[in-house]
C-alpha cells in the first residue's frame, strides 16, 4: 500500500485532469478546495498540509508539461488553466481494453455502438470511472497508466 500522501496526490491529479478535460479547450480556474476539500487557514493564515499538497500537485502538473496556467491566485487556485497538447492527446487516447476491464471501466454489454465503445475506452474515461468508484488503488492505477506508461510500448504515437 502506498503512503497516504501519494494516494492523495494521484486523486488530486485525477480530479484536476478530469476537470480540465471537461472544459477543454476553454481556460478555467482550478480551485484547490474543489479538489482537496474545504480548508481553514490557521491563526497565521497558513493552509493545512493537505491543502498545500494539492496545490503542489497542481504546480507539479505544470512543471511536467501537462497543464498551463496564467497565474496563481494566492495558494488557492490556478488562474486560467488548460491542458497541454500532450495531456489532451494522452487523455483522449484509447487505453488497452485489458486495463479498462481490470479497472472495471468497461460495461459487460458488448452491444454498445462503436462511438460509445470508443468514448469508454479512453484514458479520461478510466480516470472518471476510477474517481467514481473511489478506490485509491484504481485511481492510482488509472493515473499511472495514463501518464507513466510509454506510448511506444503500446504501439501508440
Amino acid at each position: 500500500m502506498a503512503d497516504i500522501h501519494v494516494e492523495e496526490f494521484y486523486k488530486d491529479v485525477a480530479i484536476a485532469l478530469a476537470q480540465l478535460y471537461a472544459t477543454f479547450p476553454r481556460r478555467t480556474n482550478l480551485f484547490v478546495e474543489d479538489i482537496a476539500g474545504p480548508d481553514e487557514p490557521d491563526e497565521f493564515g497558513l493552509h493545512s498540509k493537505r491543502h498545500m499538497a494539492c496545490f503542489g500537485a497542481l504546480l507539479w502538473l505544470q512543471e511536467e508539461g501537462l497543464l498551463r496556467y496564467v497565474d496563481t491566485i494566492r495558494q488557492e487556485a490556478l488562474d486560467q488553466a488548460v491542458l497541454t497538447r500532450e495531456a489532451f492527446v494522452r487523455l483522449s487516447a484509447p487505453a488497452p481494453q485489458s486495463l479498462a476491464r481490470k479497472l472495471n471501466a468497461l460495461p459487460e454489454e458488448a452491444n454498445l455502438p462503436a462511438s460509445v465503445q470508443q468514448d469508454l475506452s479512453t484514458y479520461t474515461h478510466l480516470l472518471r470511472a476510477a474517481l467514481k468508484n473511489g478506490s485509491s488503488t484504481r485511481i492510482s492505477l488509472a493515473v499511472q497508466a495514463a501518464f507513466f506508461t510509454d506510448f511506444s510500448a503500446e504501439g501508440l504515437h
